[in-house]
Parts: C-alpha cells; structure tokens; sequence
C-alpha cells in the first residue's frame, strides 16, 4: 500500500542512554514507548525544509492527541552551535514545538537509523518494528495513512497501548517584552522591529519608546487595523515613506504596513507555502515560500525567499512578484543570475546598485551587481564549509549568518551561529569580528546570574545609523545598540 513500508522485519535500534532531551521531564526509551506509534523527526533547526514539516507535524499531533501515538524530534545537528542542548532548547521555545526532543550526539541515532537527510520522517510500530523512512517536506498524507493503519492493526491484535503516555512538556513560553525579535530597518529616527514570536511589528523612537504595535498578537493572516491584523512569525522589515514592508514568514505572504491609515494589507501570499518551483504570479493569487527577509529599491521590494533558495521581487507598480537570482538549486555557485545557486537567503540588504544577501546554509555574504546582473560570493565556500576565522575574505568562515547590511566600503553581518557581529572590509578584503567571539560560554546569557556581561545570542539581524549598529538579539529577546566611535554595547531599553 505504501512505497515506504520496509519490504522487511526491521527492528527500530533504541534510544541511546546518557542523551539529553528537551521539553520532557524524562528520558524516553523504546521500552516505555511500547505499544505506541512512534513518530520520529529527524531535523536541524537551521534547515528550511525541517521549518516547513514542522507545522505538519503540529497538526497530526493534534489528531492523534487523545491515541497512543508519540511525536518525537530527533535533532541531529548540522552545524556546531547547533550541537549545544541550551540552543536546542531555544530553537524548541521559538518554533513552539510541543513533543519531547532527543538531542543526538554525532549523529549517533541519525547513523543507527540510517538516515542520509534533513527532515527524514521514520515511524515504529507499537512492537518496535521500523516500518516507515522517508525524507523531504510533505508527508503529510503517506505519514497519517500510516499511522491509520498501524491504529487499525494493532487495535486488531490487542498490540495497543491501553492509555497513551502522558509527557509532560517543559518548555515555557517567554514574558518577556520582545519574543525572539527577528528583523530591524530604521528610517526618520524610527526603528521597525519584527517581534516575531509575539506575531506583530513595533515600531519604537531611537530611545525605545513604542510609536506603533501592529498585530494582535494572535497568530492569523488577517488584514486590516492595527489592533485587528495578525501575522504568523514575521521575520523582515523594510521602511519605504511611512510604509513599511513585511516578510510574514510563516504565512509565506508579503505584507504592507501603512501608518498615516493605521491599515495592514496583504501584497502577495496565500497564506499556504508555494511550491519549490515558481515563476511567481500576481498579488495574492501567487503562493510563496518562507520569505525571510525584505529591502526596497525604487519601486522593486527585494524579497529574500529562503524557501525556494533565491531572490525574489515584487513590482509595487504591477503588483507581480517573480524569481530575480537563484535557479532553486541549493549551493553556492556564482554566475548570472538567472543561473546562479543560492542556499536559502536569510536577509537581505540594498546599497547603490549592490543586492547583499546573506545566504545561510552555505554560510555566506554574497552580492547581486543590479548594472551587470551578475552574483558573486564575498565570503563562504560550501554548504559544509563553515566556522569561525577572520583575516582574508578569501579564507574568513561566518556558521550561519541571518542579517547583514553595508555602506559603501563595510559590511556588518550577523553571524548569527557565532553570536557575533563580523565586518567586511571590503578596501583591505578582510574580516574582523566587532562583537563575540568563538565559544560564547564564558559570557552571559539572558538572566544568568553567574556572571555580568552579557554577550549576544544568535542575534539575526544588524543595521547601520547615525554610526551605531542595531543588533536583532533574538535569542536575548532583546535590541542591542553598538557605538562604533566608543565601541559600547547597550540594550535599547524598550517601554511600552
């Protein structure tokens, strides 16, 4: 019935001991889960297309919440800062994950598995039996039809838990007063801020206090007043006037917010994620893909679609969003830039007639000339290829980098899996680290009374004003001002 029922008897390898786990009281094992389907998602929290299952996920979970059926990640990280339980447990908290999660240690479970990509879907039968593999994004049906008749065959030979397990989640939300802000763009002493996890947009003066809160709160795609809309996780900001532009993220929708009329409307987007491939479309009848980030130029709003690993547009004149860079590919390879690959651009920035972006998973800063069309990568080497070094850009290594802006001879970056700020220097062709280093153990986190400095933490975003840098903190919760004449860090002190 299913391509994916093993042809074989497989037995499902037991959970290693020792291994720490996220949003559980308890360590879980095979044993203890007998009698229930067993779920497995082995992911990333870098990886797009891990961000996209998740949802999916959601939803069967809640089908399946009063049946002996138990959702269980398996974070089995790419990259190093990834390896840290703490920042699983915030990567838990942002994407409000709400099963139990196995941090894998070199890839342990992932090797025992055999599994070869992110996401992989595996599920066990309520005898232990490994009976579903399959990786990549959509799932959904092949994953519930298999757990349907796992239900139906083992409620047949009384193989069934009696009750499921009840697990007891641990991950709380934060009462903080920013969620895992995302994105900022500054214009006229206004700061826009993405306040993702709290699904709205803030727009504050230079000394934090708040002009404008737009969204509910509530998580939706609705349009309309201030107080009434709603996004689903924002992540981009851009001001053009007193318009400021949107990346909805996980509404996958392009939006526009308009202070003189107190109106959010909805640009592009259907509020479901598009398709890999897409020559884009009109409006709202176009469905796009996880679009991380925006910057405008005259009347194009450059969209950076980490979904479908490229750059996008959208004509405020003829209201069309079209691919402008990248083939869909996933890589770092330069060119033209209808040819070129990208690997899922994360922010994006505009200065003359240069587009940087920040391509994430290759963990680059890379360029659109708008005069010759062409891309070319600054600093980065390849998917796999990443760290932290500085010296000749040729040389230099970013781990992940979100958010990045520039002016005419430096470019600022979010090194965000360093939980750094890093400068380009674009005369000597050259890195330099302007905040955090390597190893941010010895420096504190949000609330840790052992110590008094407190570093950045995988801060996503970074832009430039009046000779300060605005850092997008996120996992902090907070803004952080950089003086680049005193070299000072300061908190932004928001007021409601």
């Amino acid at each position: 019935m299913f391509d994916n029922i093993f042809s074989k008897v497989t037995k499902a390898p037991e959970f290693p001991s020792g291994f720490d786990w996220v949003n559980t009281k308890e360590p879980l094992s095979l044993e203890k889960l007998k009698g229930h389907v067993i779920v497995l998602d082995f992911w990333t929290y870098c990886c797009i297309n891990c961000m996209h299952t998740l949802p999916i996920l959601a939803e069967l979970e809640e089908k399946y919440k009063d049946m002996p059926v138990i959702f269980i990640g398996v974070h089995s990280a790419k990259f190093f800062n990834e390896q840290d339980m703490k920042n699983v447990e915030q990567a838990v908290a942002r994407y409000e994950i709400s099963h139990p999660v196995l941090v894998d240690q070199k890839m342990t479970v992932w090797n025992k598995f055999g599994i070869s990509g992110w996401p992989t879907i595996a599920i066990i039968d309520p005898n232990g039996t490994l009976v579903y593999r399959q990786s990549g994004e959509g799932q959904k049906e092949m994953i519930e039809d298999t757990i349907d008749v796992l239900l139906e065959k083992h409620e047949k030979s009384h193989t069934l838990a009696r009750e499921p397990i009840k697990i007891a989640k641990t991950i709380k939300k934060s009462n903080t007063t920013l969620s895992f802000p995302g994105k900022i763009s500054i214009s006229k002493d206004r700061i826009a801020i993405s306040d993702s996890n709290h699904n709205r947009v803030i727009v504050t003066d230079l000394s934090g206090k708040i002009l404008h809160t737009i969204g509910s709160g509530k998580i939706g795609l609705v349009d309309g007043k201030f107080s009434d809309a709603a996004f689903f996780r924002p992540q981009g900001v851009s001001w053009k006037d007193d318009f400021i532009f949107v990346a909805d993220t996980e509404n996958h929708a392009l939006r526009k917010i308009d202070l003189e009329n107190n109106q959010v409307i909805t640009l592009v987007g259907t509020g479901k994620q598009g398709p890999w491939r897409s020559p884009g479309g009109k409006g709202k009848d176009i469905a796009i893909s996880s679009p991380w980030d925006v910057a405008v130029k005259d009347n194009l709003i450059f969209i950076a679609m980490a979904g479908n690993h490229q750059i996008w547009t959208y004509d405020i004149n003829t209201e069309i969003t079209r691919p402008f860079a990248g083939n869909g590919q996933e890589d770092i390879v330069d060119g033209n830039r209808t040819q070129a690959q990208l690997a899922q651009p994360s922010g994006v920035f505009i200065h003359d007639d240069i587009v940087y972006f920040a391509d994430s998973e290759t963990s680059s800063v890379r360029e659109i000339d708008l005069k010759t069309e062409y891309v070319r990568t600054i600093v980065g080497h390849g998917l796999f290829a990443f760290g932290y070094k500085g010296g000749k850009t040729s040389e230099a290594l970013f781990q992940h980098p979100l958010g990045l802006c520039a002016t005419a001879n430096k470019i600022f970056v979010a090194d965000t899996y360093n939980s750094s700020i890093r400068m380009i220097e674009e005369d000597s062709d050259s890195v330099v680290t302007l905040i955090g280093k390597q190893g941010m153990s010895t420096t504190c986190r949000l609330n840790d009374p052992s110590c008094d400095t407190l570093g950045l933490y995988e801060p996503s975003d970074v832009k430039i004003y009046q000779n300060k840098l605005y850092i997008a903190d996120t996992n902090n919760h907070l803004i952080r001002v950089y003086d680049l004449t005193t070299n000072i860090l300061n908190t932004l002190d928001i007021q409601i």
